[in-house]
């Protein structure tokens, strides 16, 4: 059983050099622990996941171009998360905005080959 997710749950992406904080907007009205729950939607780029730093996927454009100039030496540049789908698995138990919440044993992908994880929940108070 995990916990549900909320904003303010720290993640991490395979290929970043940092953690980063989910934002999750209050637009669906559910919280736990006085901050809004998320659901599998919660996944666009720059509003609810935050850069990670600095990236060192050579499947990334700006990293591989910078280590051919650096002749073959990989050089991460800054993160600039790209999420083709949202976030898997999710709970289809239980719903919010119509759709179903995460956990924090749920994973996002990056389309540069970065799997983006929970470390912290936010909360400790609610399991799903």
């Amino acid at each position: 059983m995990g916990q549900q997710v909320c904003m303010g749950a720290m993640m991490q992406c395979s290929f970043g050099a940092a953690p980063s904080s989910l934002m999750v907007l209050p637009k669906n009205g559910v919280t736990s622990s006085f901050m809004p729950d998320a659901n599998i939607m919660d996944q666009i780029p720059m509003v609810n996941i935050l850069p990670f730093g600095m990236c060192s996927s050579i499947a990334n454009p700006t990293v591989a171009a910078a280590t051919a100039a650096a002749f073959g030496v990989l050089t991460p540049m800054p993160c600039v998360p790209v999420i083709p789908g949202p976030w898997t698995p999710g709970n289809p138990t239980v719903l919010i905005g119509n759709f179903p919440i995460i956990n924090n044993t749920s994973q996002c992908f990056c389309a540069f080959a970065g799997v983006i994880s929970f470390t912290n929940a936010g909360q400790q108070t609610v399991q799903d």
